[in-house]
C-alpha cells in the first residue's frame, strides 16, 4: 500500500516483479488491502491531465516533470537537504510513508522566508491548511499519503472511474483552486489527441485559468482548428473554511452568451465549495464569479 501511494505521484506509475517472485498485482491481496490500491489507482488516473499537462512544460522547457523541493524553493534553505518529501509539478507536493507501521510523519511546508511572504498548502483530501515555512507533525493511517496542493494554484482533474485512459478522452474535468494568502490562484491545462506527433505542428489545445478577487478566468494560450476537445467543465473546487464559503452570497458565470446563476454547496469533509454544473468546456473562453458579502 505505501509503495502504491509513493508511485502514484510519480512520472512512472507500475507494479513490477522478476518472473520468478511471488505475484503481487492489486487483485492478489487481501480484500481490504485490494480495496486500497483500487483507490490509489483511481486518484492517480484522476490527475492524468495534470501529468500530461506537466510532460507538455517538460518537453519545451526541460525542466522535470518531478522534482526535488529546492528546484521550486531554492531560497528556502531548509529544501536543500530534504529527499524525503518530492514535488509533482509546481503545485503538487508529497511526504510519502516509507517506514513499515508508521502512521504519522513530519512534514516540512516550504516557500517562506519570511513571514508575510507565507504560502499556505491544502491537504488534497480533507483541505486541511498549512502555511510554509512550519513543519508538521501529520497523521497519515494507511489508506492516507500526505499530499499537499499549493496555495496559489489550480490543479485539473477528471473524476469519472474508467477501465483505461482512452476512455477518458472526453470526459469531463473538475478544476480545484488552492488560493494563495491575497486569493489568487493560476494553473494550466494542456489537452491533444493523445496519440501521435500533430501536436508538433500546432494540433493542441493549451488553456490558462487564472482566480483573483473571487472571479476564476479561462483564456487560451493556444488553440488550433485543426484540434477542438470537447471536454466539459462538470465542477469547480475552491478550497475554502466553512466561515469563508458562509460570506458566499451567490455564484454567476458568464460567457458569450450571456450571464446565468450556478448551483454550489459547501463540502464540510473536504474544506471545499463546490460549484456544480457550469456546462461550459474547458477550452473555452468564460469567467465563474463568486459574490460575497
Amino acid at each position: 500500500t505505501r509503495w502504491f501511494q509513493a508511485g502514484s505521484y510519480q512520472p512512472f506509475f507500475r507494479g513490477h516483479a522478476h518472473h520468478d517472485s511471488a505475484r503481487r498485482e492489486p487483485w492478489t491481496w487481501d480484500d481490504a488491502t485490494t480495496q486500497r490500491l483500487r483507490t490509489i489507482a483511481m486518484r492517480r488516473y484522476q490527475l492524468l491531465s495534470y501529468w500530461y499537462t506537466l510532460f507538455f512544460i517538460s518537453e519545451a522547457s526541460g525542466v522535470p516533470t518531478m522534482r526535488p523541493l529546492w528546484v521550486s524553493y531554492p531560497q528556502d534553505q531548509k529544501t536543500w537537504d530534504i529527499d524525503k518529501q518530492f514535488m509533482a509539478g509546481s503545485d503538487l507536493m508529497v511526504a510519502p510513508i516509507y517506514l513499515q507501521g508508521a502512521v504519522s510523519r513530519s512534514v516540512y511546508f516550504p516557500g517562506a522566508t519570511e513571514p508575510k511572504e507565507q504560502t499556505p498548502w491544502y491537504d488534497v483530501i480533507d483541505g486541511t491548511k498549512y502555511l510554509s515555512g512550519s513543519e508538521q507533525s501529520v497523521n497519515a493511517p494507511i489508506e492516507k499519503i500526505p499530499a499537499y496542493q499549493r496555495g496559489g494554484s489550480i490543479v485539473p482533474r477528471q473524476m469519472r472511474a474508467r477501465r483505461s485512459s482512452t476512455q477518458m478522452a472526453n470526459d469531463p474535468f473538475t478544476l480545484t483552486i488552492a488560493p494563495s494568502t491575497p486569493g489568487s490562484a493560476a494553473g494550466r491545462l494542456y489537452l491533444d489527441a493523445g496519440d501521435g506527433y500533430e501536436y508538433r505542428s500546432g494540433a493542441y489545445a493549451y488553456r490558462k485559468y487564472t482566480y483573483d478577487s473571487g472571479t476564476l478566468t479561462s483564456t487560451a494560450l493556444h488553440s488550433d482548428a485543426s484540434y477542438t476537445p470537447s471536454n466539459p467543465l462538470e465542477r469547480v473546487e475552491v478550497l475554502m473554511s466553512a466561515e469563508e464559503a458562509a460570506k458566499v452570497t451567490g455564484v454567476s458565470i458568464a460567457t458569450t452568451g450571456g450571464e446565468r446563476t450556478l448551483d454550489y454547496r459547501y463540502d464540510e469533509g473536504g474544506k471545499r465549495l463546490v460549484i456544480r454544473a457550469p456546462k461550459v468546456l474547458v477550452a473555452e473562453d468564460w469567467s465563474i464569479s463568486l459574490k460575497s458579502s
